[in-house]
């Protein structure tokens, strides 16, 4: 049989060059595939970090309530303002941000923490990046029990617009509505984003292990430069009062794309205004993201392996 002849017969995904985007894909399908392998792990990381704990899981939530409960009490008295619309917002841009940190830092440790099974378990690579973004989402889960409690709490002073801070030039909030529904693809959007930031960060960290440190020291300043903890109400007033800071801290904002995907799941979920800005910001940086993880997994996806 001639050499020609022998190849056809072969079946057309090994005749992929070991550097291609249907590698990719497969990869991400074979993962997605095994979704029972990557959730009952990450099930497992959870069970194993509160195990002999009386209540478990629920310390997570705990956790989250307490702290959105001392920044809520500590920002309204630095900005003057009600407790009962600063509070709403401050949690959930906590939730929120306790997910993003977690694939950002977790997730440029994903294949140097799964060194072990990655050895010794045949799995497409995505696989410990799926756990890792499923883990997280476990606890974004936990996290929003305490938003609802904190919702039934202040929900007759969320209903009808309102202002979260009481200075002139405050922009009034149109309250709870069915924008709500917006929080939903908003959710999908973000957790489709933690994807390819675990996935990204997860190779890049892998071969060049000085990442994870670098990391940890600009993820402090990011949570910072993200308006969570304070409200960014307080910038546009200053804006709108002819304050040059305020002006330039708008635009500065505006270039911290974490910025964005916060906005487009708290403001429906607290009733808050939103600006379309933030979806078609959200937007390009998934497409990009997906691209740059794309071509990292399409190039190296092989050399993980030899790399942790």
């Amino acid at each position: 049989m001639s050499a020609p002849t022998a190849l056809a017969d072969v079946p057309g995904p090994a005749l992929d060059p070991p550097k291609s985007f249907r590698r990719a894909f497969t990869d991400l399908k074979a993962g997605l595939r095994a979704r029972e392998l990557w959730a009952n792990l990450a099930w497992q990381d959870i069970k194993q970090r509160y195990r002999r704990s009386t209540i478990g899981p629920l310390w997570i939530s705990i956790g989250m309530a307490v702290t959105a409960l001392a920044l809520g009490l500590v920002n309204a008295a630095l900005f003057g303002t009600s407790i009962s619309t600063l509070l709403p917002s401050i949690t959930t841009g906590l939730i929120l941000w306790s997910f993003i940190n977690g694939c950002i830092v977790e997730g440029s440790e994903t294949f140097i923490a799964n060194e072990g099974l990655i050895k010794q378990l045949p799995a497409p690579v995505s696989v410990y990046a799926f756990r890792t973004v499923w883990r997280q989402a476990l606890y974004l889960a936990h996290n929003l029990v305490v938003y609802v409690l904190v919702l039934l709490i202040f929900l007759g002073s969320l209903n009808h617009p309102y202002h979260v801070i009481d200075r002139p030039g405050a922009l009034l909030h149109p309250g709870l509505g069915w924008s709500m529904l917006l929080a939903l693809p908003a959710l999908a959007l973000v957790v489709l984003n933690g994807t390819w930031v675990v996935l990204l960060f997860g190779v890049v960290a892998t071969r060049f292990r000085d990442i994870p440190p670098v990391i940890q020291s600009f993820i402090t300043m990011l949570f910072y430069a993200t308006p969570i903890m304070w409200p960014m109400d307080q910038v546009r007033s200053m804006q709108s009062g002819g304050s040059g800071f305020g002006a330039v801290a708008v635009q500065v904002l505006q270039l911290n794309p974490v910025y964005h995907f916060v906005e487009i799941v708290r403001a429906p979920l607290v009733g808050q205004a939103q600006s379309w800005t933030h979806w078609a910001v959200a937007g390009g940086v998934t497409v990009v993201g997906w691209a740059l993880a794309l071509l990292v997994l399409r190039n190296y996806r092989s050399r993980v392996s030899y790399w942790v």
